[in-house]
């Protein structure tokens, strides 16, 4: 197991807009470069990217949750 960690600090989305369904759900399988979330700067929505192909194990973070610059968001297995 690895995890993603925040690269910068701000806010949490795991979908595009509130009526949206989310990028990923437990289980899901992502290839690198894949947006597998959102983190909101000063009205600016910067995507998270996966950097490898990778299953997503365990999401971290609720929609709106406060993040900072390392905070780990995801675990995730190499597939």
């Amino acid at each position: 197991m690895s995890t993603v960690d925040a690269q910068m600090p701000g806010v949490f989305y795991r979908r595009p807009s509130p009526e949206a369904d989310p990028y990923i759900e437990p289980g899901t399988v992502v290839r690198s470069g894949q947006t597998i979330g959102l983190i909101e700067v000063m009205k600016t929505f910067n995507e998270v990217k996966a950097d490898r192909e990778c299953r997503v194990s365990k999401i971290l973070l609720d929609d709106g949750d406060e993040v900072d610059i390392g905070q780990t968001m995801f675990e995730v297995d190499d597939v």
